[in-house]
C-alpha cells in the first residue's frame, strides 16, 4: 500500500471479545482503519512472553498500513494481570495446547471476515511461539490466505518433545499448507537454529509449496523487538518489515 501526504489516515483500536476454542469468550486487541475499505485482514499470534505492548503496537502498525488487524489473547484462560506474570503461569502449566491455539485463531479469522469493511482475505502473522502458531493455523485452520512465520521455534521437533499439548511437529503438517508462506529468521538464533530452518525449507521444497525464506546475518531471536535492546537489530528489522508488508500486500490485496 502506498501512502501519500494527501491520504486520509485514521484507525480505531480497542479490546474486543471474540469466541475462541470451545466457544469460550476471549479478549482480543483489534485495530482497524477508518474508512469504507474494503480492507484485508491479519490475525497476529502473540509470542511466548504474552499478550504484551509489542503485540498491541504491531497490531496498530498493521491497521496503519490498511489492514483489519486482531491479536487474540491466547493466554486468556490463565487469568489477567501483567503479561510477564500471566506468561510465567502459562509456562508453569506446560504452555497452551496447539489445538486450542488453532481454534482461538480460527475464531479471530472468522471474526475479521464478519467486519463490513473486510475484503474477504485474511493472513496470519506471528513471532517466536506465535510464528509456530501461525504456521499451525495455516496448516490446520480454514480461510488462511497467507502466513508469515517470524523465527517460529519448534516447527521442527524431536519425538521426545511431543506430548498431549504438542501432539505433532508442525513440520509434519506441511502437506496441509495451502497458502503462500513467508519465513524470516536470524542466523544467530538457536530456536529455530539455522539447521532447523534448512530442514523446514527442504520439506517445503520437496512438497512444492509456495514459500520464501529470508535469513539475516548478525540477528538472533526477536530482532524486531524494539523494546528489547539486547535483541533488536534496526537494519535487519527495517528490511524484514518491508518484506512483511510486500508479502501481505501481494497476497491479500
Amino acid at each position: 500500500m502506498t501512502v501519500t501526504t494527501g491520504t486520509y489516515r485514521g484507525m480505531l483500536a480497542e479490546t474486543v471479545t471474540i469466541r475462541g476454542a470451545g466457544d469460550d469468550p476471549i479478549y482480543a486487541y483489534q485495530a482497524r482503519p477508518l474508512g469504507p475499505g474494503p480492507f484485508p485482514g491479519v490475525v497476529l499470534f502473540h509470542h511466548r512472553p504474552g499478550w504484551d505492548d509489542w503485540y498491541h503496537h504491531a497490531t496498530r502498525l498493521f491497521a496503519d498500513r490498511g489492514y483489519l488487524a486482531i491479536c487474540p489473547d491466547l493466554y486468556a484462560r490463565a487469568g489477567h494481570g501483567e503479561p510477564d506474570d500471566v506468561a510465567a503461569k502459562v509456562r508453569a502449566e506446560g504452555d497452551v495446547p496447539d489445538a486450542q491455539v488453532v481454534a482461538d485463531g480460527q475464531g479471530a479469522i472468522d471474526h475479521l471476515r464478519t467486519l463490513p469493511t473486510s475484503n474477504g482475505k485474511v493472513g496470519v502473522f506471528g513471532t517466536c511461539s506465535g510464528g509456530r502458531h501461525a504456521y499451525l493455523a495455516a496448516c490446520q485452520a480454514t480461510g488462511v490466505d497467507a502466513c508469515a512465520d517470524l523465527w517460529g521455534g519448534r516447527v521442527v521437533m524431536a519425538e521426545d518433545e511431543l506430548n498431549d499439548r504438542y501432539p505433532v511437529a508442525p513440520i509434519d503438517l506441511t502437506e496441509q499448507l495451502d497458502c503462500p508462506l513467508l519465513g524470516i529468521f536470524g542466523l544467530e538464533d538457536r530456536s529455530p537454529s539455522p539447521e532447523e530452518v534448512d530442514q523446514h525449507e527442504a520439506r517445503l521444497r520437496e512438497l512444492g509449496k509456495d514459500y520464501e525464506f529470508h535469513r539475516y546475518d548478525g540477528a538472533g531471536h526477536g530482532f524486531f523487538y524494539h523494546d528489547r535492546p539486547n535483541n533488536y537489530r534496526a537494519e535487519q528489522a527495517l528490511d524484514g518489515w518491508q518484506k512483511v508488508w510486500r508479502f501481505f500486500d501481494e497476497h491479500l490485496r
